[in-house]
């Protein structure tokens, strides 16, 4: 909670007349909507810097996965997405209402196949023999660009440049706690297990060694890692050391002085809070108000919650819990909107605030979701008007890949002329008018939410905006049903001229009046009242909503 937020709560008390403030969040990175690609299996705007020939007999260029039924791929080989396909397809993002663009790893990755660990195979998981570092996350200098994204004239920071250019964001994706694969190689490869300093210096290696058999006590070589094993065979770094958290917050400083504009953190539940807690209070020296959100994979939402928490490291989550819950809603169960709504956690939640939740319904650690088109448009429409800030996969946009897992096709390769024919979708086409509307919409963005109807196909809720000038009441209706859904709306609702914001046109709403409305099939409408609130109980509502929203500690 801002500084302003508890000082609002008491002007709301004092005097219930006045014009009060009604704010979910005051976080300025909650207008951008967040778009997130695989950067190497997006689009490969640069052959040139395809490094096809490296690796030798360990090549790193286009490594299908063995065993893909007869129709289906998965690659675990670079396939030559770089910063130039991003930045040539820039306008294909923001057109669809997108404010930020987040990107995997950039820092420098090992330049062959990995050797060691057990055979990938169709569908499997958490195995690594014959894979490479496309992906990003298995970081050796993590000071320095990989080879693979940059092209002459651009590199990190002229695309972020370019980016803001096109209106969009940098969302970095870092990762602390562990490095590249580091031991069951058969003979100790090149950088894997290693870790580089800014000056190219060896800092740390792992000598293909298990991790019981390091000896940090004796070889400096060691210090920087754990001896008890981590995920996989990936090398686990140990948080404790100071040097540990000195390197990273200068490497990644060193991304924010060349664009970065948020941070996405891999595996924050892998080191304690302790660790988090200092580097997110060094990043903020630097750049005070940074944001950072986290990936604690968890579907618990007392779990997640505390890395939220100004005590540990004050940092918003990806809204594990709540994805559960879109996929059983808007994927093959078809469930009812009430299994959303208890994963809100509106009031009296764990979440230091729940509006700056990131919302999702999959990405590239899961299976994507197995909707139809008809089912991803109603999770499009329900994520851009309801509370917390929506992130969507490469991809979805066409319904790319829908229900295949990794190693099964979930990172496959996107491409040009995937993009190019993606304008003109369906689901493209709706995502993008949801999108836009959320972009112009500064309620649906900050605004407190307030339901009215959750159940079975229908959900109706207020998102009330009211920031000293802005003062903005949204009523949003959603239908994922196969069959128009009318809607009479009378709790809480104010006298007004009420403006569709889709469908155009206005209701007049007198007072004691209703406003009817009827939703299309698999549709959505937001009907916006630029004015204060009026409502007694409508205030009542939001003083209850605003101070029980967020906890401290």
């Amino acid at each position: 909670m801002s500084a302003a937020e508890p000082a609002a709560l008491e002007a709301n008390a004092a005097e219930p007349q006045a014009v009060a403030s009604y704010i979910g969040t005051t976080e300025p990175f909650a207008s951008d909507a967040v778009y997130f690609v695989v950067t190497d299996r997006f689009v490969n705007g640069d052959p040139s810097n395809d490094q096809r020939e490296q690796g030798g007999a360990n090549r790193t260029f286009d490594r299908p996965v063995p065993g893909a039924p007869k129709g289906r791929s998965a690659n675990i080989g670079y396939l030559g997405g770089d910063f130039k396909g991003i930045l040539d397809n820039a306008h294909y993002i923001a057109d669809m209402g997108f404010g930020a663009l987040w990107l995997t790893p950039i820092v420098d990755n090992p330049d062959e196949a990995f050797t060691g660990g057990d055979a990938v195979k169709w569908g499997g998981m958490h195995t690594d023999r014959g894979k490479t570092g496309y992906h990003g996350y298995w970081g050796v200098n993590f000071y320095e660009l990989d080879e693979h994204l940059p092209s002459p004239g651009l590199d990190f920071r002229a695309l972020t440049a370019g980016l803001k250019q096109r209106g969009l964001k940098t969302v970095l994706d870092i990762v602390a706690n562990h490095g590249s694969p580091a031991y069951t190689m058969p003979a100790d490869q090149p950088k894997f297990g290693e870790i580089y300093g800014a000056d190219g210096q060896l800092l740390a290696d792992h000598q293909n060694l298990h991790p019981s058999k390091l000896d940090p006590k004796n070889n400096p070589l060691h210090r920087w890692y754990n001896t008890g094993g981590g995920l996989a065979q990936l090398s686990d770094i140990d948080s404790t050391r100071p040097e540990v958290l000195d390197y990273f917050v200068g490497a990644y400083s060193k991304w924010i002085d060349q664009g970065a504009d948020a941070f996405r953190i891999d595996t924050i539940g892998w080191m304690p809070h302790e660790f988090w807690n200092a580097f997110s209070a060094r990043i903020r020296e630097k750049r005070p108000g940074f944001f950072m959100f986290a990936e604690a994979f968890d579907h618990d939402a007392a779990t997640i919650a505390q890395h939220t928490l100004p005590r540990n490291a004050g940092v918003s989550v990806l809204d594990f819990p709540l994805k559960e819950r879109l996929v059983e809603v808007f994927g093959g169960k078809g469930a009812g909107y009430e299994r959303v709504a208890e994963r809100l956690y509106l009031t009296d939640g764990p979440y230091a605030n729940p509006y700056e939740l990131m919302t999702f319904y999959d990405n590239h650690d899961m299976p994507r979701i197995d909707a139809s088109d008809k089912g991803f448009i109603d999770a499009h429409n329900f994520l851009f008007t309801a509370r917390g800030i929506p992130v969507i996969y490469y991809g979805s946009e066409v319904g790319f890949e829908r229900g295949s897992a990794e190693h099964a096709g979930n990172r496959n390769y996107f491409g040009q002329p995937r993009v190019d024919a993606a304008v003109g979708h369906p689901i493209r086409e709706s995502l993008k008018r949801i999108a836009t509307l959320r972009a112009q919409t500064p309620a649906l963005q900050r605004g407190l939410q307030v339901n009215l109807e959750f159940k079975d196909d229908r959900a109706a809720f207020y998102r009330v905006l009211q920031d000293g000038a802005t003062q903005q009441v949204a009523l949003v209706l959603l239908n994922k049903g196969d069959a128009p859904a009318r809607f009479e709306i009378r709790k809480h609702l104010q006298p007004g001229a009420w403006r569709a914001a889709l469908a155009g046109g206005k209701v007049d709403v007198s007072a004691d009046g209703v406003l009817d409305a009827t939703v299309p099939a698999h549709g959505v409408e937001v009907y916006v009242l630029d004015a204060p609130v009026t409502d007694p109980t409508l205030r009542e509502a939001l003083n209850d909503a605003m101070q029980r929203a967020r906890r401290s500690g």
